[in-house]
Parts: C-alpha cells; structure tokens; sequence
C-alpha cells in the first residue's frame, strides 16, 4: 500500500503499525485447564490494552501503541478457538500429556517437568511443551524405563 493514501507520517511509521501475525503452530492446539484459562486471561489482557489506547488523539501513535496488542489479540483469540482441552492424566502408569515426570540425566542430574501446551510451557518454572524433544522421549514411558535422548540417556524415576 502507498504511504500515500494513508495519514501516517511517512513508511516507517506505517510499517510500525502494520505488524505481522504472531507465527501459529502447525502441531494440535493441546491446552490444559490451565493453559485455557491463561490464554483466555491473556486474550483479555491484549483487548484491554488495545482498548487503553483508543483514547490516544494522535492517530499516529494511537497505530503505534495498538499495533502489539492487537496483534496479540488475534493470536490468543486463534489459539482459543483452536485450543483441544485434555483432562488430566486417568493413571501415573505411564507419561502423558498433563503428567508431571521427573527423570534423570546420565550427567546426574535430576529434573521435573510438567507436559502441557505449547502457549503454557515454561521450562523455568517447570513446564515443558508436548512437542519439545525432550517431552517427545518421555512420553509413554514407564517409572524405570531408560530412554536415548539424542546419545543421552534419561531414566524416568516418578510420574504424577
């Protein structure tokens, strides 16, 4: 489109509020309980912030301060309508989505994870996406089987 046409200032700024889409997953949207309530709870968030700046009289930056929260709003709103709810695990039996695994590393350590959704996983605070490598060997795994992570070695010591 040319700046032309339009009341911004000039390109860069109209490139400033023209963002892309955030990029979507090609893998299944699965979501935890949780994982839907904080993308619903995000999605709010996102329409609250763009609503805050609609009282912006510059048009200009009115664009520039919306431009992330909009596109924030259309990925939560695309990751809600997409999203599958997954009860949580019926059986510690074996690894699953939803399970919480801790398992060690042929190093010596110990980890703990939980598997969740891609949108919910945060290794720092102990989740990780049912799609990461990591979660890909554990899954369907028993307490006491011995997995090849990439020529390491994790042994699963609890499921819950």
């Amino acid at each position: 489109m040319a700046v032309a046409f339009t009341k911004e200032e000039s390109f860069e700024t109209a490139s400033e509020t023209l963002l892309p889409d955030r990029p979507i997953s090609p893998h299944p949207n699965l979501v935890t309980e949780a994982g839907l309530q904080a993308l619903e709870r995000q999605l709010h968030q996102a329409r609250e912030a763009y609503e805050q700046t609609t009282s912006i009289e510059d048009v200009n930056e009115r664009r520039r301060q919306g431009a992330n929260p909009l596109r924030d709003a259309r990925y939560f709103a695309a990751r809600l309508r997409t999203a599958q709810l997954v009860p949580p695990p019926q059986s510690t039996d074996i690894v699953a989505f939803g399970s919480t695994v801790t398992f060690s590393r042929d190093d010596g350590r110990v980890q703990t994870y939980r598997i969740v959704g891609e949108d919910e996983a945060d290794p720092k605070t102990g989740s990780i996406s049912f799609v990461s490598p990591v979660a890909g060997f554990l899954m369907g795994k028993a307490v006491g089987d011995v997995t090849d992570a990439g020529g390491r070695e994790l042994e699963i010591i609890a499921i819950a």
